[in-house]
């Protein structure tokens, strides 16, 4: 296994880990907005008014997701073994 084998082996890994991490931390971070600005604007300061829907956001959007998380994770697997005899070398 070369050098650039294992770059190139490292580089889908973290693409792959990029594109499963995105729908919820983008989801996490709108609601974040959203959550700091209502409290912003209605001067509560509870934490629990912000962690509670922020939890509930993350929630919903990985049992949102996860059909497609999965979908792509597997393809990553198959794609992996697949070449797996060219990385044995």
């Amino acid at each position: 296994m070369t050098s650039g084998m294992v770059v190139d082996l490292m580089r889908n890994t973290f693409v792959t880990v990029f594109w499963l991490a995105l729908p919820v931390l983008a989801v996490g971070f709108v609601v974040g907005i959203v959550m700091s600005l209502t409290q912003i604007l209605t001067s509560i300061q509870d934490s629990s008014f912000s962690t509670v829907p922020r939890l509930t956001a993350f929630m919903c959007a990985l049992v949102l997701a996860m059909p497609w998380m999965l979908g792509k994770l597997i393809g990553y697997t198959v794609a992996l073994f697949g070449n797996l005899g060219r990385f044995a070398h």
